[in-house]
């Protein structure tokens, strides 16, 4: 199974900083983080809409230009990364990046960023079936995937429609049926956020591809001491 660090490594410093990345890539395959733009349109990696959460400024994302937004204490005085300062780090240090789109509409600006400076290893993901279809026709050769957290009639069938190649749901959605209906089909299952020893254990019992954890180096230490897990040749996050 691969380690997707959450927010780079939310559980240990603060999230979606460069310094949540740096922790994050000491451990983890990939490290996520959530992409919106600024008021200049400049992607900048925060979860949430608004600043209040995460940062000592308050009011929407949306609202401030870059420079604005780089005046602001994301935490033990980091400040907010662009995706251009997520790219260098990720692509200097060899790491995975697993980028979030966050608000549709914003997939052509977040693309032109990426090819700029391309990892060797890049999922696109999206709660929005749209935001991943979009991803997979601007940069055809890079996985996507579609995140879910609500009870879906059929996650699979929704994924292979928007041409994803990865599901991610909600841990408390996912099943053996769940894990071996998106294998038969030809997609990854990678869920979200596992962050004890049962969590990996029962991950790796049903057999899923890789999983999301706030505390990456803690999911290394166990998949370690667990031994090797078996890999399916025909399938493997890139």
């Amino acid at each position: 199974m691969l380690i997707i660090g959450h927010r780079g490594a939310r559980g240990l410093e603060p999230e979606n900083t460069l310094r949540a990345l740096r922790r994050g890539i000491e451990c983890a395959d990939f490290v996520e983080v959530d992409l919106r733009l600024a008021k200049d349109g400049i992607p900048v990696a925060i979860h949430d809409a608004t600043l209040n959460r995460t940062t000592d400024g308050t009011g929407p994302v949306k609202g401030y230009t870059i420079e604005e937004l780089k005046r602001l204490d994301a935490g033990e005085g980091e400040t907010i990364p662009t995706l251009h300062e997520i790219l260098k780090l990720v692509c200097d240090r060899g790491a995975g990046l697993v980028v979030e789109i966050k608000e549709p509409g914003t997939e052509a600006v977040i693309a032109s960023g990426l090819m700029d400076l391309m990892p060797d290893r890049l999922i696109l993901v999206s709660f929005n079936p749209e935001s991943v279809a979009m991803a997979k026709r601007l940069l055809p050769g890079v996985q996507a995937g579609l995140i879910y957290s609500k009870e879906a009639d059929d996650p699979v069938w929704l994924a292979r429609q928007v041409q994803a190649d990865i599901i991610l749901p909600r841990w408390d959605r996912v099943s053996r049926e769940v894990v071996e209906q998106a294998h038969k089909a030809g997609l990854l299952v990678a869920p979200w956020t596992l962050n004890t020893r049962d969590d990996f254990a029962e991950a790796a019992r049903l057999g899923v591809d890789g999983f999301a954890t706030d505390d990456p180096c803690a999911a290394r230490r166990y998949l370690q001491a667990s031994g090797p897990a078996r890999v399916h040749p025909n399938r493997t996050l890139r």
